[in-house]
């Protein structure tokens, strides 16, 4: 590797809410794709000011979830009336209010587990190094301060007017490799 480092991105400290969503605004606006907003706690109103559209997560847990439903039902009816069909005081060999609690715990147990890996896949994890790990002004974000970090991978990085637009809010600092 030869001790080269390369600029992963540019970033600037905010102080308060207000300038963070005005920021977001800008740098939405600005056509950036690549880029996010770090809070030390949930800032209502950042989702729309960085432009970001619904998860398709909850579409994908509830298809899990009649996945599970209809495979419990199935799995009840197989075991009960075909596969070994056994009679019971007259009662017929496949009844839906008996077989209710297996299709719902069925039903928790397949959107649970989708849901959990979907929130991994979705969100890129695990990943156990990040860039900005190595920035100690970053360790702020958990405590009082607001970042916003644009990508130096964004298809319209331009180092010079992504210093310049981050600039208006404050120091631009870079984040390397």
């Amino acid at each position: 590797m030869g001790g080269q480092r390369r600029l992963w991105g540019l970033y600037v400290r905010l102080d308060e809410v207000p300038e963070l969503i005005d920021a977001a605004e800008v740098v939405r606006d600005a056509g950036y794709t690549r880029w996010d907003c770090h809070t030390p706690f949930p800032v209502h109103g950042l989702n729309e000011a960085m432009g970001l559209r619904l998860t398709r997560l909850p579409l994908v847990v509830f298809a899990a979830g009649a996945v599970g439903a209809i495979a419990g039902l199935a799995m009840q009816w197989w075991m009960n009336a075909v596969d070994y069909p056994l009679i019971i005081s007259g009662k017929p060999f496949f009844s839906l209010p008996a077989n209710i609690p297996i299709v719902f715990e069925m039903t928790i147990l397949f959107a649970a587990i989708t849901a959990f890996v979907g929130m991994l896949a979705f969100n890129g994890l695990p990943r156990h190094h990040h860039p900005l790990f190595a920035v100690d002004e970053f360790r702020a974000a958990t405590d009082d301060k607001f970042f916003i970090v644009i990508e130096a991978d964004d298809p319209r990085f331009d180092e010079n007017a992504a210093r310049q637009l981050l600039g208006r809010f404050g120091e631009v600092r870079e984040v390397w490799e």
